[in-house]
């Protein structure tokens, strides 16, 4: 909060009004997901700050540290009326404000305008952008757990799988059994694809029965004190063809390249370009469709983009994921992936499920 207000002070911005739950929460501490409710947090170079929550949120905001100002509404209430109401109390002049461009709607741009009529609006995602890039030893100590209790779920989709039964049938095992481990929260729907459906890098579960000889993917990611983590892991079931054992070795091979270039000053495009040259070097370029991972930390895709035009250097407490693939349609695909932190040292990964080729045995569903 210090370093905002620092920052609009600098650049002459009278307020920053934010507004996406994961900029709320890393400023504020305060996680809510308020739905069609206005949530935001009005941040000023010299004045406290100023909260804007749905009341049924306010005893949550105060448990989780809160100490400021608060302007809470009810459904029937209209909470632009009410943060006007408290900025008349600041005496305050607004020629310059800032918001999140990309989060900010139509209609909550007009009611801002509205209140800051003379007001020049400003992009402030950038600066929380770069502010959010690397990761304190704190931060980082939550993420290990978040990839632990991932590790957890890999463990449990590996056990539930056998002969005939259905991802969706895997995925409610694996569901059922992280919330015995206390999870309440995914960073996003997890992941179970058998067969030739493992060559949709972002698949559906469905019906879709194991078969023998069957690639089996998993990709999971849990929501943990306001931190994600997000790992995939692949098997084969039942007996693999040489094929499949050189589709998953190239990949293999690929992951752990970029992972050994993760070294401060070198820059996040080239972890992509080794990948994906050791991949198309492979005879497989064309089947490996996406960047090779995107950043990780209170949202699961957050910066840096892991792509090869990103001449960004690597820098101590960054965190992202490194996950190449390979997908051929009529055979299935191939995707490993684990959560990376850059230290002064080289790399931390915080994901520790094994990842050298491992072919499920054939067991009957009970």
């Amino acid at each position: 909060m210090n370093r905002l207000s620092n920052y609009l002070q600098e650049q002459q911005i009278s307020v920053a009004f934010v507004t996406s739950t994961a900029n709320v929460f890393y400023l504020t501490g305060f996680y809510c997901v308020p739905h069609e409710r206005l949530l935001g947090l009005l941040v000023f170079p010299n004045q406290e700050p100023i909260l804007v929550c749905p009341k049924m949120e306010t005893n949550t905001a105060r448990n989780s540290g809160w100490k400021y100002g608060i302007v809470d509404f009810s459904d029937t209430d209209n909470p632009w009326e009410l943060i006007q109401k408290k900025l008349d109390q600041t005496n305050l002049s607004f020629k310059k404000m800032a918001v999140e461009e990309n989060h900010l709607i139509l209609s909550r741009y007009y009611n801002l305008k509205d209140l800051f009529q003379e007001a020049k609006i400003e992009n402030i995602e950038p600066e929380l952008q770069q502010m959010r890039l690397t990761k304190d030893e704190s931060e980082i100590e939550i993420m290990r757990e978040a990839a632990r209790l991932a590790d957890l779920g890999i463990e449990a989709g590996v056990k539930a799988v056998a002969v005939g039964v259905t991802e969706l049938e895997v995925l409610s095992s694996i569901e059922s059994e992280m919330k015995k481990n206390g999870v309440h929260k995914f960073s996003f729907d997890p992941i179970v694809l058998f067969g030739q459906k493992s060559a949709d890098p972002h698949g559906v579960p469905g019906n879709q029965k194991l078969k023998k000889g069957n690639f089996v993917l998993f990709d999971i990611g849990v929501h943990y004190n306001g931190y994600c983590s997000d790992i995939t892991r692949t098997f084969i079931f039942g007996e693999a063809s040489q094929e499949q054992k050189e589709i998953y070795q190239t990949v293999l091979n690929a992951e752990l390249a970029a992972i050994n270039h993760c070294n401060v000053g070198n820059k996040v495009g080239e972890l992509d370009t080794i990948s994906r040259n050791y991949i198309e070097d492979k005879g497989y370029g064309p089947y490996f469709i996406h960047r090779l991972g995107h950043g990780l930390g209170i949202e699961v895709h957050e910066f840096p983009s892991l792509n090869n035009q990103n001449n960004q250097p690597l820098v101590e407490g960054m965190a992202f994921t490194i996950e190449p693939g390979i997908y051929i349609p009529e055979i299935g695909g191939v995707r490993i992936e684990d959560d990376i932190v850059i230290t002064k040292d080289g790399v931390e990964v915080l994901t520790s499920y094994p990842k050298e080729l491992q072919i499920i045995k054939e067991q009957v569903k009970i």
